[in-house]
C-alpha cells in the first residue's frame, strides 16, 4: 500500500493564480485540477482588468474559445472537452495576458484517487436499463428518461417530457408553477451506475448557459445508502433519487452503486465515485452552489466518513441514524455474535434483564439484530451478492484465490494484506475488555456470572469462526485505521462542515433494531476530542412514526439550506470553522420533537437529563457496557494489571483464577489511549 497525502482546501475550485490581478484559470467541476476524470472539465476563467476582452482559449494548443460563454458576473465559463489521459494545459490568452493551467485526466471507469479497484468486478448494468457491459470496466452508455410525479403522489415513467398526462401533479419552484416532471440521466462512473435527477426544462440543462425555464434552483442533494458488504459487482441499486422532498423544492439529486454501502462498503471508493459523479452533474447543469449530503445508517457513514476525510465534495451532511465509521459498527457485530453464542451456551442461565445489561441495549433484541443481519459478512464467502457466481467464489482448498466478500476487502488499500493468510489484515481486537462491567456494577448480574461470561466469549478467526481465543488487532491494520481516517477521528474536515444529525429514536423497538441513539453521541464525543467543541453538530431526536420523520426531514433540509447561504454570505475572514459556528440559524440546535410534533430546543448530551432524555432515554451498547469511554476511539486498549479491590463485589479464590484466565495480561486501561491510537492529519490521501 503507497499513500500520497496531499493538501487540498476542499474548495469546490482550484485556481492556477493566487494574485487577484492576474488572469485567473479555475476548475468548476472538480476539486483539484489533478482530480478531472471522464475526458472532460468545466473550467472558469476571470479576468481582473477593467474592460477585459473576451480570451482566446486552447486546449493543449488546439482552439476551444467556442465552448466559452460570459457569465452574469463578468466571468468565462466552458466545458473543455476531448482531454488527453494524464496531463493536460488549458490557457486562456487575454492580449495582455496569458495563464495556463494544467489538470490531470483520469479514466471515466477510475480510479482517481482511491487507489486498486476490485477484481474480478461483476456488472449489471442490464438492471438498470442500460446495455450490457464489459466485465471490470462495467462501462455502458448514458441514457436520460423522464419521470413524473402523479396527482397521487407517486411517480411514473414519461415517454414525451413535454406533454404530460392529465394525472401529472404540478410544482412550484421559484414562484412558478410547471409539471412536475422528472429528467433522469442513467449511465456508469467509476464502474457504479449513478443517477441524477432534476426537474425538467424545455430548454433542457446547460453547463454555461442559463435556462430560460429555470426550474433547478443551483443546489446539490447527494444521497447516500445503507447497509455493509465487500463488494466485486457493480451493485442493484443507487440510494434512489425520485425524492419528492428533495426534487419539489428544485434540488437536483444524484447517487450511484457505489455510494450504496450493502454494494461497497468502502468509504474512500464513495468519497471517489461520489466526487466523480459530482463533477459529471456540473458538466451537465453547470456550478453548484452547494451540495447537501442526505441518508440514513450506512448512508450516514459515508457522509461523516467523506466530510472529515474528502471535505469539499459535501458542504454540509443531514445525516440520519448515523454511525461514525465501518469499524466501529462491526466492532458491535463481533460483540453481539459472541454474545448471542455465550447465551444459547454457557450463559443460558442469563435472565432477559440480565443479557439486556449485559450488551447495554435498550433491548437485547438489538444485539441480536446485529449479528443476524451482518455477522456474515465477518465470513468469506457468506455474504456474497447473487451477481458473484458461486465458482468464482473463495474455497480455502478448492479456489484459494476466489473472491472473499467480507466486508474488510473494502479496507485493504487502507490495511493491507496479510502475506501468510491472504486476508485484509484485521483491525479487530477484544483483549481485555470486560464484557458485562456496567451490568457487575449495577448488580444485574454476579460476580460468578460475570467470570463465566468473559472466561467463555472468546473472540472469531480470520474466517469468522468464534474461537476460545480473543481477538488481537493486526499492529499495521491498527495503526493504518487511525492514519486513514478508516476508523473516524472527527478532526479533519468534519470540523468544518454543517452537520444536522436527525436521530430517528429506535432503542426500545420490540423486535430490536440496530439503529441505536448512542451513536450520534459517539461521533460528538469524537469531534470534541479532536477539536475542543461540536459546535458544528446539532442533534435532533424524534420518533418512528412517519409524519414524525417527514417532518423532521423538512425542517433539516430547510435549515441546512439557511446554514450554507449564511456561511457562503459571510465577508469576514474568519476561517472555516469559525463560519460555520458564526452562521448557524438562530432556531437550529439540539432538541426532539414531542408527540404533537412540536420541536422542543434543549442542548442534549450522554446520557443524558431533561425532558428530551425522559422521552427518549438513551441506551449504551457493549463496547460501552464494558468500560469503554464514550468516543469509543481505542480500537486495542491498552492493558493494566487485574485489581480485585476495585470491583463492587468479592470474587473467591476461584473466580479470582478463572478472571485471571480469561486476562492473562490484564484488562483495559480506560484511563489511557488505545494502543496506536492517533488522530488522522491529512486530508484527501490518494492511494497507489
Amino acid at each position: 500500500m503507497t499513500v500520497v497525502t496531499v493538501a487540498l482546501t476542499g474548495a469546490i475550485s482550484a485556481s492556477s493564480e493566487d494574485d487577484a490581478d492576474r488572469l485567473l484559470v479555475s476548475v468548476v467541476s472538480n476539486p483539484d485540477p489533478d482530480l478531472v476524470s471522464g475526458g472532460d472539465v468545466l473550467v472558469r476563467v476571470t479576468d481582473r482588468a477593467d474592460d477585459a476582452p473576451a480570451p482566446d482559449m486552447s486546449r493543449n494548443g488546439a482552439d476551444v474559445t467556442e465552448a466559452f460563454a460570459e457569465q452574469p458576473d463578468g466571468t468565462w465559463l466552458g466545458l473543455v472537452t476531448d482531454l488527453e489521459p494524464g496531463r493536460n494545459t488549458i490557457s486562456a490568452d487575454s492580449g495582455l495576458r496569458r495563464t495556463t493551467l494544467e489538470v490531470t485526466n483520469h479514466d471515466r471507469s477510475g480510479p482517481v484517487f482511491a487507489g486498486a479497484q476490485q477484481k474480478p468486478f461483476f456488472c449489471r448494468t442490464t438492471e438498470f436499463g442500460l446495455a450490457a457491459a464489459e466485465e471490470s470496466r462495467c462501462a455502458a452508455p448514458t441514457t436520460v428518461d423522464y419521470q413524473y410525479r402523479t396527482t397521487s403522489n407517486d411517480f411514473r415513467p414519461l415517454p414525451d417530457p413535454d406533454d404530460p398526462p392529465a394525472d401529472a401533479a404540478t410544482v412550484t419552484v421559484g414562484g412558478e408553477q410547471r409539471p412536475y416532471v422528472v429528467r433522469v440521466e442513467t449511465g456508469t462512473i467509476n464502474r457504479a451506475v449513478y443517477e441524477i435527477a432534476a426537474l425538467h426544462t424545455g430548454d433542457g440543462p446547460s453547463p454555461t448557459r442559463p435556462s430560460a425555464e429555470p426550474a433547478w434552483n443551483g443546489r446539490l442533494a447527494y444521497v447516500f445508502g445503507g447497509g455493509c458488504n465487500g463488494g466485486y459487482h457493480q451493485g442493484d441499486r443507487t440510494a434512489g433519487v425520485l425524492n419528492d422532498l428533495l426534487l419539489s423544492r428544485g434540488y437536483a439529486v444524484a447517487s450511484s452503486t457505489l455510494n450504496v454501502l450493502e454494494n461497497n462498503c468502502g468509504t474512500v471508493l464513495s468519497a471517489e465515485t461520489a466526487m466523480m459523479v459530482k463533477e459529471r452533474f456540473v458538466e451537465v447543469y453547470g456550478p453548484v452552489t452547494h451540495t447537501i449530503g442526505w441518508g440514513g445508517s450506512g448512508g450516514a457513514i459515508q457522509q461523516y466518513q467523506i466530510a472529515d476525510a474528502y471535505p469539499g465534495i459535501l458542504d454540509g451532511i443531514v445525516p440520519t441514524v448515523a454511525y461514525p465509521d465501518p469499524l466501529t459498527v462491526l466492532n458491535t457485530v463481533a460483540d453481539c455474535g459472541l454474545l448471542n453464542t455465550f447465551f444459547a451456551g454457557h450463559g443460558s442461565d442469563f435472565t432477559a434483564e440480565q443479557r439486556r445489561a449485559v450488551s447495554g441495549f435498550g433491548n437485547y433484541a438489538t444485539c441480536v439484530e446485529w449479528a443476524r443481519q451482518f455477522l456474515s459478512r465477518l465470513r468469506p464467502t457468506d455474504s456474497c451478492a447473487t451477481a458473484v457466481p458461486e465458482a468464482a467464489r473463495w474455497e480455502m482448498r478448492g479456489n484459494p484465490k476466489g473472491v472473499r466478500c467480507l466486508a474488510a476487502e473494502q479496507w485493504v488499500n487502507q490495511l493491507g494484506r496479510d502475506t501468510k493468510t491472504g486476508f485484509v489484515r484485521s483491525w479487530m481486537d477484544n483483549t481485555g475488555v470486560q464484557y458485562g462491567l456496567a451490568a457487575l456494577g449495577s448488580g444485574a448480574i454476579s460476580g460468578e456470572q460475570f467470570a463465566r461470561l468473559n472466561a467463555a466469549l472468546g473472540g472469531y478467526n480470520v474466517l469468522g469462526d468464534r474461537v476460545g481465543k480473543r481477538m488481537v488487532a493486526d499492529p499495521v491494520a491498527l495503526s493504518s485505521a487511525y492514519e486513514t481516517d478508516l476508523f473516524n477521528t472527527a478532526g479533519l474536515g468534519l470540523r468544518d462542515t454543517p452537520v444536522i444529525d436527525n436521530r430517528t429514536f429506535l432503542d426500545q423497538k420490540e423486535g430490536g433494531d440496530i439503529h441505536t441513539a448512542e451513536m450520534s453521541f459517539v461521533i460528538r464525543e469524537r469531534l470534541i476530542e479532536a477539536n475542543g467543541d461540536a459546535d458544528n453538530q446539532v442533534i435532533i431526536i424524534g420518533g418512528p412514526e412517519q409524519d414524525r420523520q417527514d417532518k423532521a426531514l423538512a425542517y433539516a433540509l430547510d435549515a441546512m439550506e439557511r446554514w450554507l447561504n449564511a456561511i457562503a454570505a459571510d465577508p469576514s475572514d474568519a476561517d472555516r470553522a469559525s463560519k460555520v459556528v458564526a452562521n448557524k440559524p438562530d432556531d437550529l440546535g439540539d432538541g426532539c420533537y414531542l408527540p404533537s410534533g412540536e420541536r422542543v430546543r434543549q442542548k442534549l448530551s450522554y446520557p443524558g437529563e431533561g425532558r428530551c432524555a425522559e422521552l427518549y432515554p438513551l441506551s449504551a451498547n457493549p463496547r460501552l457496557a464494558a468500560g469503554a469511554d464514550l468516543a469509543m476511539s481505542a480500537l486495542k486498549c491498552e492493558l493494566r494489571p487485574i485489581d480485585f479491590g476495585e470491583y463492587p463485589v468479592p470474587f473467591t479464590p476461584e473466580q479470582r483464577s478463572v478472571l485471571r484466565d480469561a486476562f492473562p495480561g490484564g484488562v483495559c486501561d480506560t484511563d489511557r489511549a488505545g494502543v496506536s491510537q492517533s488522530r488522522a492529519e491529512h486530508r484527501w490521501l490518494r492511494y497507489d
